[in-house]
């Protein structure tokens, strides 16, 4: 997938999720904005939005946050399931995917015959380093 065009809020959104060192909540993003004219929340989630449609951002549904995609090059859609292991000490997130739960997923919805459009898997726990 090529990168889509962005418009300049929705740059700026995706540049600051894509510095941040963990997840971002919409009003953080809004307040590190500020300095750039950004002023209502609305703003912050028109370009979430987009960028949640181009697939080159997340959002974690538990935490009620966002992260920039690990590999915003490529169309995420096209990876099935999205996970993420998510640190509750030092907030660091790592996004992966693995085929395995995704064809044991898609073995059960077929089987269930449930139509399912978004598969989101959120893995709460310590990071290797904070599990130390």
């Amino acid at each position: 997938m090529n990168a889509p065009q962005l418009t300049k809020n929705q740059a700026l959104v995706f540049d600051v999720l894509a510095k941040a060192d963990g997840p971002l909540s919409a009003y953080t993003i809004l307040d590190k904005l500020r300095d750039y004219g950004f002023r209502a929340p609305l703003q912050v989630y028109r370009a979430l939005d987009k960028l949640l449609e181009y697939g080159v951002v997340h959002r974690l549904e538990s935490i009620n946050s966002f992260v920039a995609c690990a590999h915003p090059n490529e169309n995420c859609h096209s990876h099935g399931t999205v996970a993420f292991a998510i640190c509750e000490s030092c907030g660091h997130v790592i996004e992966f995917h693995d085929h395995e739960v995704d064809h044991r997923l898609a073995n059960w919805t077929r089987g269930k015959k449930f139509k399912a459009e978004k598969t989101t898997i959120e893995i709460r726990g310590l990071c290797e380093t904070c599990a130390a």
